[in-house]
């Protein structure tokens, strides 16, 4: 039942409250999915390093002791070397965060070329890597000077790449304009402004903030309030989309906010509303999307432009069982302490239902736990779902444009309750005048086990009535009654209910074909069940025999019924096999005396010979034909020998496969020496 109290919970929370969602700041969910995730070793390149260790710092995890040494080595490798520009980039971002030892010869070395790369750019890219190189060196070494002399050129060049809707163009010759472009090449123009010599132009600032306002005004938003950019798109950079985009552009903004002297005077409210994107996305899946979640939080946890405040609650369901306390907390999105403020419950709506209750109350705030807290729902919340209306009120005038608030928060409130069942009967009926003939009280709260028996010109007449804390009628998202046969044929049927009575006839007479004509006996069970109901059950009531007619000779029959998998595919019953007990063995003397018998024709062939005079006259003496003659016999022999083996151990397979072998050896030995044998004879009977 718990599995279906939380299906029911997700349903009403995408159906009744759609436009209202809880965003939470980031948790320990986001660390262990970095910890699992990333996992940068010595092969890993230094972007993904990078990517890694960032992630790392801002979710305060430590990083590994053993990856320093092997990373610094790469990054001093990387710049001693003439690496491309992007690895040069990598190299120093990695090195920003571990501190490598590096010469200052080092940076001094590399300082001409990247100016000399920010003049001869001819992409976005370049002025990207070759611009934030020597912002990077700027931060790690102040001996160097990296400063621009032609910073309002450089600024001009990346400026001609903007298109009129805010977005930005990889280079001249790509008529194709990106968002993501657009990110990279604020954070871009930020580090032009920060290595300038002189002051920018600030007409230049100016259609910066221009081009700004042009790309916020294109922010596509949801019914909850947040804000993001939809891009689809495969450019120079890799394949972007809605979060890899509005990171970026979150990125730029800041990082141009951060360098600008004048106020970018942006919307709060489309601030927060990417936080709340960001933060609504949850936990990526992949490495790449949890970077570019992580990166641009923490872009936005501190910035000139708005820090946005995010309102959550521990928990949205409260009980009127237990007297819950409504708690709301209120956090910067990487969870640090908001600033002194004033929650106020204005609202309360219910679900289905366009009135609400006008609050207008202040939360009281607990100083030791850090969270704001209502000592009690008002009287009228029964049990059901609703929708919390809030609104954060900045103590000090000056934090109001510090931060964002995002005015009133809708948060879905879930109360639950224990649910009163009263008067729980189930009856038989008479077809005819609808008499009672048998009836039985039930005790819904505990245990069951009724007994009635029924024909099909009988009805069948279940009710009950529930009834919430405060007395009102609820209608459940369960109310089922379930009849199952001895055969394990089920029929599930709805309950309906008019107020607080709930109330179901089961009329057999026109139940006959449904239920396949089918006698015998039928266990009963109720099922009753909601998300706010905190006492739902799934109640075996006993058992109705029914006596149905027989079945005409076209009914439809029974489906057959689903075997049991683990039936089907369990372990099978061991089987004992019974083997014949081993035959007597014959006496020994026996087995000696077959042995001699056996032996004895070979003694003979040896005497036989004997008799014969067989003799080695003719045994070649020239040295090849002794040769072939000596394997020829010993080739005899190996077969002879293989069929010793072949009774003793070997199987047929090995056998035949040796055996083959042997045989071309001692066809070919046994033609060379025969060959000599009757060439040596034909030269006797010549002579």
């Amino acid at each position: 039942m718990a599995k279906v109290l939380e299906f029911l919970v997700l349903v009403l929370s995408v159906l009744i409250c759609g436009d209202a969602v809880i965003f939470k700041p980031i948790s320990d969910s986001h660390r262990s999915a970095a910890l699992e995730l990333f996992n940068p070793t010595h092969g890993s390149s230094l972007e993904e390093t990078y990517e890694a260790l960032r992630t790392f710092e801002v979710l305060g995890i430590e990083k590994q002791p053993d990856l320093r040494a092997a990373t610094c080595a790469s990054v001093v490798d990387t710049l001693s070397s003439p690496s491309a520009l992007k690895d040069l980039f990598q190299a120093l971002r990695v090195n920003g965060l571990l501190n490598c030892e590096l010469k200052k010869k080092t940076f001094a070395g590399i300082v001409p070329r990247l100016k000399d790369a920010v003049k001869s750019a001819s992409s976005l890219l370049d002025y990207y890597y070759s611009v934030g190189s020597l912002v990077l060196i700027k931060g790690l070494n102040s001996d160097v000077d990296v400063h621009l002399e032609s910073a309002d050129s450089v600024f001009r060049a990346i400026k001609a790449l903007s298109q009129s809707d805010g977005r930005w163009r990889y280079s001249s010759n790509n008529p194709e304009s990106s968002t993501y472009a657009a990110g990279i090449a604020l954070e871009s123009l930020a580090g032009v402004i920060s290595l300038a010599s002189s002051e920018i132009d600030q007409s230049l600032i100016s259609m910066v903030k221009n081009d700004i306002s042009k790309l916020l005004d294109g922010l596509e938003k949801y019914d909850d309030g947040a804000y993001y950019f939809d891009e689809k798109l495969v450019d120079a950079h890799g394949h972007q989309g809605p979060l890899s985009a509005s990171s970026a552009v979150v990125r730029g903004i800041t990082a141009f906010a951060a360098v600008s002297a004048e106020n970018l005077n942006l919307p709060g409210e489309k601030i927060l509303g990417l936080a709340r994107f960001l933060l609504g996305v949850g936990v990526p899946g992949n490495v790449k999307d949890l970077y570019y979640q992580i990166e641009a939080l923490a872009s936005l946890e501190n910035n000139r432009v708005s820090i946005p405040l995010i309102l959550s609650l521990p928990t949205s369901v409260l009980s009127l069982t237990r007297k819950d306390q409504l708690k709301v907390n209120v956090n910067t999105i990487l969870g640090a302490a908001a600033p002194s403020l004033t929650i106020k419950l204005r609202q309360i709506f219910s679900s289905g239902s366009k009135d609400s209750s006008v609050i207008d109350q202040d939360l009281k705030f607990d100083h030791k736990n850090a969270v704001h807290y209502l000592d009690a729902l008002p009287k009228d919340i029964d049990v059901g779902s609703y929708i919390f209306t809030f609104e954060i009120v900045l103590h000090d005038s000056e934090h109001k444009m510090i931060y964002a608030t995002g005015g009133r928060t809708k948060v879905p409130i879930y109360v639950t309750g224990v649910i009163k069942v009263d008067n729980a009967e189930i009856s038989v009926l008479d077809s005819d005048l609808g008499n009672v003939e048998t009836r039985k009280k039930l005790d819904l709260a505990g245990e069951n086990s009724i007994s009635l028996s029924a024909n099909h010109l009988q009805k069948l007449r279940l009710s009950f009535q529930l009834t919430s804390p405060l007395g009102h009628a609820l209608k459940p998202h369960q109310a089922f009654l379930k009849l199952r046969h001895e055969s394990k044929v089920e029929h599930i049927f709805v309950v309906g209910n008019s107020g607080i009575q709930f109330e179901i006839i089961l009329d057999f007479l026109g139940l006959v074909e449904k239920f396949f004509y089918l006698s015998g006996r039928y266990d009963i069970q109720l099922t009753v069940g909601d998300a706010v109901m905190e006492n739902s059950f799934f109640q075996p009531l006993g058992s109705v025999e029914l006596d149905l007619p027989e079945p005409p000779e076209k009914a439809a029959r029974p489906p057959p019924q689903a075997v049991d998998p683990s039936l089907r595919f369990g372990p099978k019953a061991e089987i004992a096999h019974i083997f014949r007990a081993p035959e007597k063995k014959p006496p020994t003397n026996l087995s000696y005396a077959f042995l001699a018998l056996v032996l004895l024709p070979f003694i003979g062939f040896l005497v036989g010979l004997l008799r014969l005079g067989v003799n080695l006259k003719n045994f070649p003496t020239s040295s090849a034909p002794a040769t072939s003659a000596i394997l020829f016999h010993l080739a005899i022999a190996a077969v002879l020998s293989l069929y010793l083996l072949f009774w003793l151990k070997l199987n047929l397979f090995t056998t035949l496969k040796a055996l083959g072998f042997l045989g071309v050896f001692l066809l070919f030995v046994g033609h060379r020496t025969l060959s000599h044998l009757a060439s040596t004879s034909a030269k006797l009977k010549s002579a």
